[in-house]
């Protein structure tokens, strides 16, 4: 390996520095979650859609399936992480308005959430 990266102009160290590391989530993230809405493109390049079941987290990898589940009312909802967010102090998932409603109505905003892999 050392042969091949010295081939391509690198070292472990060069790689080490520009790395993205993701930090998985422990067996359950207790947070809030909440939903967004807009258009464009999410960050996995993804055209975002409000009718699907997606969400952003910091740092999960996109693709990355989670139940999130509402603690006031125990209702819960698949999603697959395909955008980056939320960028608000507590919260840890935005959610799309489908799968925000399949939790609670819109109109609540922001709810308690447990995040965890599936």
């Amino acid at each position: 390996m050392a042969k091949t990266l010295a081939a391509a102009g690198l070292t472990l160290a060069s790689l080490a520095a520009t790395a993205v590391f993701f930090s998985p989530v422990a067996s359950a993230e207790t947070c809030k979650a909440s939903y967004y809405s807009g258009g464009g493109t999410t960050a996995s390049g993804e055209r975002f859609d409000p009718n699907k079941l997606t969400a952003a987290h910091k740092t999960l990898p996109f693709g990355t399936r989670v139940k999130v589940k509402n603690r006031s009312n125990g209702k819960t909802v698949t999603v697959r992480i395909n955008d980056r967010g939320p960028f608000i102090t507590g919260r840890c998932v935005d959610l799309t308005p489908k799968a925000f409603k399949t939790i609670a109505p819109l109109s609540q905003g922001v709810v308690g959430v447990t995040v965890t892999k599936v």
